[in-house]
């Protein structure tokens, strides 16, 4: 073999490869069964107030994880705004849940008119995120619960406002 040859197959060994895990990322939500009931979990809210998810039951809802110093997670927020204000009255409740310590989570919510919940849990919401389906560490991660209490989808990455339209327009 020369080396051009050598060169050609080294990438596509590559390539196969990123392929692979490229489609296992998009597709980890798919390694944790459909329709599985969401987990009971409390976490607290900035003032320290515990928050149990129980507590909007029978709603669509859309749990996120993120970060302050993630730039995708704080790109996802204000749509996240938008989207509470326009479907509130369809039952829809989205839950912020911070990966990391209240005092950087409360300076980046002096900056921005959040309308709902934000909950804080360093690395107890980080092992939270695993027992969701977060397989790959992903940040941001979202999470959809129907109405029945049941895990629909999981989103490893950025979403954007049209696939989560997509996602939601279902349970309406």
């Amino acid at each position: 073999m020369n080396k051009n040859t050598l060169y050609i197959v080294f990438a596509a060994v590559i390539a196969t490869a990123g392929g692979f895990f490229s489609h296992s990322l998009s597709n980890s939500s798919d390694n944790i069964k459909p329709n599985t009931p969401l987990i009971d979990f409390s976490l607290p809210d900035l003032t320290g107030k515990q928050r149990n998810i129980t507590e909007w039951q029978g709603k669509i809802r859309i749990i996120n994880f993120w970060a302050t110093w993630c730039p995708p997670c704080l790109k996802e927020i204000p749509e996240f705004i938008k989207l509470q204000n326009e479907f509130k009255s369809n039952n829809i409740q989205f839950i912020g849940i911070a990966i990391e310590d209240s005092q950087s989570v409360k300076e980046y919510l002096d900056t921005i008119n959040i309308n709902y919940p934000i909950l804080v849990g360093g690395d107890e919401a980080i092992a939270l995120s695993h027992q969701l389906g977060n397989i790959v560490n992903a940040v941001p991660f979202t999470v959809f619960v129907n109405p029945r209490g049941q895990v629909i989808h999981r989103q490893p990455g950025e979403i954007d406002r049209d696939n989560l339209i997509k996602i939601i327009t279902p349970l309406l």
